[in-house]
Order: structure tokens, then sequence, then C-alpha cells
């Protein structure tokens, strides 16, 4: 089997941090058990990752950059921006458990530091709608209020539909 480069030794740690992050959060995740599910030593996790907080990090900027990457997507030569991100969202990241977990774990860290980079991402993700969907960027917390909606009822599994569905 041939050797990872560094950089792809990273993704492949972000990935599995992501999914151990989703579960037992940035409190209740240990590096060592990231390190071993990766085949690797911890040291060198944390060659890769200075801090398990920058691996934490590196996981909002993936979640952030998949949420930004169907929006753009979805976007792209739409009649209607808002509604084809939101049928984006809701086709393409809603059922990605493991995203949705990872996503309301971030806001939830009480790490001063990763709220304040979260905070940065998602005051982004907002500008970066508006921008899609040519609308001030006041005009987006409805979309965002759906959308956390939306997460909690696919996280609490609930079957509910929409009035005119």
């Amino acid at each position: 089997m041939p050797r990872m480069s560094a950089d792809e030794r990273r993704e492949e740690i972000i990935a599995i941090a992501f999914r151990r992050f989703a579960v037992g959060g940035f409190n209740g995740t240990s590096t060592e058990d990231i390190a071993r599910e990766a085949g690797i030593s911890q040291p060198y996790l944390f060659r890769l990752f200075r801090t398990k907080r920058e691996l934490f990090l590196a996981c909002v900027e993936r979640c952030y950059g998949q949420v930004e990457q169907v929006f753009t997507n979805a976007a792209d030569g739409a009649e209607e921006p808002l509604q084809a991100m939101g049928e984006a969202y809701r086709d393409n990241l809603l059922p990605d458990r493991t995203a949705l977990m990872f996503q309301m774990q971030s806001h939830a860290t009480g790490d001063p530091e990763i709220l304040t980079h979260v905070q940065a991402r998602f005051s982004a993700l907002r500008r970066h709608v508006a921008s899609l969907a040519g609308v001030p960027e006041g005009q987006t917390w409805g979309f965002f209020a759906d959308g956390m909606l939306l997460n909690v009822v696919a996280m609490l599994e609930l079957d509910w539909k929409m009035p005119d569905e």
C-alpha cells in the first residue's frame, strides 16, 4: 500500500475527527481515539495538527466549506436562488446526520476560541448566501432560521412536512 502524503493524511484525520467530534463533541472526544482509528501515533497527529482545538477548527472549516459549496452550486443560474439553496440544503445536507451533529456540536463547545471562529464562519456564510441571492444580509435571517429548524427536525427524526407538501 503506497504511503500517504502529509496532506492526504491530514484529510483522512479530519474525516475521522469530524465523525468522532460529531458524536462526542470537542470535550468528549479523545485525540488518542482519533489517532488510533487513523492508524497513527498521537505524537504524529500533533505534528499534523498542533492541538486538539486546531483539529476541531479544521473540521469546522470542512463543515462550512461543504455548505458553501452546496449553496454556490445550487444558486448558479437559479431563477430563485434562496429557494434553490434551501432545496439543495434539504436534499444534499439534511440527510447527512453526521454533518448535522457536528454542526450542532460546533455551536456548543463552550470554548471561546472555537466559538469566535464559528461565529465568524457563520457570519461569512450569511454574507455568502446574501451575495448569491442578491439580497441584503439582513434578509437571510429567515432562511437560516428555517434551516436550523430543519436541522432539529432531522436530528429528532420527526416526520414533519411543510404545509404545502
